[in-house]
């Protein structure tokens, strides 16, 4: 039997890796803006970041696959978390953190060069609210705050609207488009963007939903 959100937040309470500062907290001066890889994971690894991350599984699945970087899961929803954080605790993976909080506040959390990499998985497309979408210039520019030089953003959605939305920003805004594709799994070649499934993602698949893939950079 699945447990209630009250009682997720009480455990979420629990997690060393589950992070929920306030507002005021970040604006005053966040603790740990440029200290992640030295103050939580003890390291100088790369930091990569999971947008909307719900339960964690590309954030945990990252960790599992590359235990040299470190991996840090944003989302709002704290019964979301309460998987992402209780898998890391139960697996002991040691290079894996979540963080809740509003991702249009994300540059308050990291500071410059912090991150070298984002992941964004099956967002929400934000029909008729094209400003809202996590892969507009406006949080494009919170991101460009926050990463390092040599960055790569991904993007996996079954929204062709948000895909086609975020291929004219590239264009119009001058970012680098490395790769993308419209039917991830009609390409060749074993990557985490094939390996690694959501829940979400598998449901599409179920119905037959071709999934769409692009990864880039806000370097010209």
């Amino acid at each position: 039997m699945s447990k209630n959100k009250l009682q997720k937040f009480a455990e979420n309470l629990t997690f060393n890796n589950l992070y929920q500062p306030s507002l005021s907290e970040a604006l005053a001066g966040f603790r740990l803006k440029g200290q992640w890889a030295e103050q939580v994971f003890k390291n100088h690894s790369p930091i990569t970041l999971e947008l909307g991350c719900g339960k964690g599984e590309y954030t945990t699945g990252l960790a599992i696959r590359h235990p040299e970087r470190n991996f840090i899961g944003v989302d709002i929803k704290g019964a979301r978390l309460w998987k992402g954080a209780g898998f890391a605790t139960q697996n002991q993976l040691p290079n894996v953190a979540f963080l809740r909080t509003h991702i249009d506040h994300i540059h308050h959390f990291f500071d410059k060069n912090e991150v070298s990499e984002i992941w964004i998985t099956f967002p929400d497309p934000q029909p008729g609210k094209s400003r809202k979408r996590l892969t507009s210039h406006i949080f494009m520019d919170k991101y460009r705050q926050i990463l390092a030089e040599n960055h790569i953003i991904h993007l996996k959605t079954d929204s062709r609207l948000l895909f086609d939305f975020t291929l004219e920003e590239i264009e119009q805004c001058g970012y680098h488009l490395h790769f993308h594709t419209f039917d991830l799994y009609k390409e060749a070649g074993t990557d985490a963007s094939r390996e690694i499934q959501t829940f979400y993602e598998q449901m599409f698949l179920g119905q037959g939903i071709p999934i769409n893939y692009l990864r880039f950079s806000l370097n010209p």
